[in-house]
């Protein structure tokens, strides 16, 4: 699970534009099995019960993170060195990311790149009061996509992309790789990618922390339905549906899941979709790796890791990336 405040829809989209998200969001109601895009979790009640997730015990991956950039975030500064650009994917709430700030020699700039532009302006404002002398230059695009970073950014003496979380998790391998060598190409032969990746660990863990006992992750998935009831005329009856987190093995990834509880009929921009009591309707899914599967993925985006940071149980990582040399 992890924010995705860089594909949200837009909240009371023109008409053209809520045509597409309702084309968008019937073609996956219409695939075999059901997919609703996880960019439904965020609108406002989604984010705060995402920030409440973060907070519980169940949830490792938050307070994990943070802990391995309290006891390394000065060796990946050194790593990383002095006069860097650093570019992050998703900015959030920006607590790692001052973390890193804190400890980097003379960072020349500071680039936060989202697609929510009052997101994005606000975390840039108070970034800014905290960090007169640095340049923080914030960026309104889909990073998924190619974009323009500013010349004066371009010029950097090094190009970081800072991508925490676990995102990455989210993408499927194939768009994973995309991504990753979108990063590649954006930074450059002398550039460098901090990004944080979940581990494989026992599927139990997995199981709790995307199906905590105080139900917080249940109402998350099922608010993606009524965030789609609101925005797009939808009908969803949110009590017609459990919420499910499973393990799938052979993918190596935890997926959550709303199940229907009974045969019913689902109306939004004028088809039906019927689903089958007991049927499932997928939302999210996140690909957890070892060390060894996520360098092989680098791999093949050209990328060689060259540091990897983990906690004590070895339970997330944050790992250094570089263009791979020629040989």
């Amino acid at each position: 699970m992890a924010k995705h405040p860089s594909t949200a829809p837009a909240k009371s989209a023109p008409q053209s534009a809520e045509t597409a998200l309702t084309n968008d969001v019937l073609a996956g109601l219409k695939k075999h099995p059901k997919e609703l895009s996880p960019v439904w979790f965020y609108d406002e009640l989604g984010s705060f019960l995402f920030d409440n997730i973060c907070e519980l015990p169940e949830y490792y991956i938050t307070r994990t993170e943070l802990q391995i950039m309290h006891g390394h975030a000065l060796e990946m500064a050194h790593h990383i060195g002095p006069d860097a650009a650093v570019i992050e994917f998703g900015s959030g709430t920006s607590l790692k990311t001052r973390l890193l700030l804190d400890r980097l020699e003379s960072p020349l700039a500071y680039v936060p790149v989202d697609i929510s532009r009052e997101h994005l302006f606000t975390a840039a404002g108070a970034l800014a009061k905290d960090y007169p002398n640095l340049h923080i230059v914030p960026v309104c695009a889909d990073f998924t996509q190619t974009f323009e970073l500013p010349q004066f950014v371009r010029q950097a003496q090094r190009r970081v992309v800072y991508f925490p979380g676990s995102t990455l998790g989210n993408f499927a391998r194939s768009q994973a790789r995309e991504l990753l060598v979108r990063m590649r190409d954006l930074v450059g032969g002398n550039g460098a990618i901090l990004i944080g990746i979940d581990l494989r660990k026992d599927p139990s863990i997995l199981e709790r922390a995307y199906d905590d006992s105080a139900g917080v992750t249940a109402e998350f998935n099922i608010n993606a339905l009524r965030h789609v009831n609101r925005e797009l005329g939808a009908d969803f009856d949110l009590d017609a549906f459990d919420h499910l987190a499973v393990w799938v093995e052979e993918e190596s990834r935890i997926e959550m899941h709303l199940v229907s509880k009974r045969d019913q009929v689902v109306h939004l921009g004028g088809d039906e979709i019927r689903f089958r009591r007991g049927e499932h309707l997928r939302t999210e899914y996140c690909h957890k790796y070892t060390v060894e599967s996520f360098s092989e993925l680098a791999a093949t985006a050209g990328l060689a890791v060259k540091r990897v940071w983990m906690d004590p149980n070895k339970q997330f990582s944050v790992q250094l990336l570089e263009p791979a040399r020629l040989q």
